[in-house]
Order: structure tokens, then C-alpha cells, then sequence
């Protein structure tokens, strides 16, 4: 977890509870509990295992991405932009935050979550993975009634 005075924060926490509960409890490698407000965070975490480099290395997309969902760039408060995918769901993007995939797949970070009260603006850069459609198939021509 990294709060907006950028103070990093090791440990667990449930995941159901994002977006809902106005404070997050944070169990400690230590088996501390610890208390934070949302809207102390700037960003929190999901990381393979606790490491030094918990920030993604590449905050961009070097080219289009290949997941599906909504190519997006975030803007923090501090000016500071990362780029992530975020699944193609408006109900998702309604809540107190937003949580996205970050461009390196292969890096330490699975997941972060951004609260809304970090952000300063979200731009939706494409849309990724949607399904082409078929052409519909002409309309067989109608049999006439009276034909001889």
C-alpha cells in the first residue's frame, strides 16, 4: 500500500473490502493491524511476493494492449500518469475506486487498486477485445402468396 505522502505500507488485506469500507485494515508481515482512511491512499499493491519493487518498471503500454477490457490512462493529483486495463464494466468504474492490470504482465505487480480520491482525471484510451460481429445474413426474399 502506498499513501499520498508516497510512505509504503507491506502487508495483507482483504480485497472484498475495497471499495466499500471508508478505512482498510492492513495486517502487517508482523501481525500487526493498522488502520488507514481511503482517502490517505494513493495506490494499493498486488504483488507475486514483498519485494523492494513493488512499482511497475514501464507505466505505459509500449503498444496496443492485448487484454481485454478498457485501455485507460490515469492521472494522479500529484500529475503523475500510469496506464493500465481495466475490465469492460461501467458498474465497476461507479465505486470509490478503480483497479487495473499495469502494463508489465511480467513484473512483480499483478493488480492495483487507485482510489478515486487519488485521481484527477481517467482518460479511456481504446477499447480492447471486443467481439466482431457477423454481417447479417440477407433476408430470404418471401414467397408470394397468390404465385402461380
Amino acid at each position: 500500500m502506498l499513501l499520498l505522502d508516497r510512505a509504503a505500507h507491506r502487508g495483507y488485506l482483504n480485497p472484498a473490502r475495497l471499495g466499500v469500507a471508508e478505512t482498510l485494515d492492513l495486517l502487517t508481515p508482523e501481525g500487526e493491524h493498522r488502520h488507514f482512511a481511503v482517502e490517505d491512499v494513493r495506490g494499493i499493491y498486488f504483488v507475486r511476493e514483498f519485494a523492494d519493487g513493488y512499482e511497475p518498471e514501464r507505466k505505459t503500454f509500449l503498444s496496443r494492449p492485448k487484454l481485454d477490457g478498457l485501455w485507460v490512462r490515469l492521472k494522479f493529483r500529484d500529475e503523475e500518469t500510469i496506464e493500465g486495463v481495466v475490465p469492460n464494466d461501467l458498474l465497476s468504474l461507479l465505486d470509490r475506486g478503480v483497479q487495473i492490470t499495469p502494463p508489465d504482465l511480467h513484473g512483480n505487480t499483478l493488480k492495483i487498486f487507485i482510489p478515486r480520491s487519488a485521481l484527477a482525471e481517467m482518460t479511456v484510451l481504446g477499447v480492447v477485445g471486443i467481439a466482431r460481429r457477423k454481417p447479417a445474413a440477407a433476408p430470404a426474399a418471401q414467397p408470394g402468396l397468390f404465385a402461380e
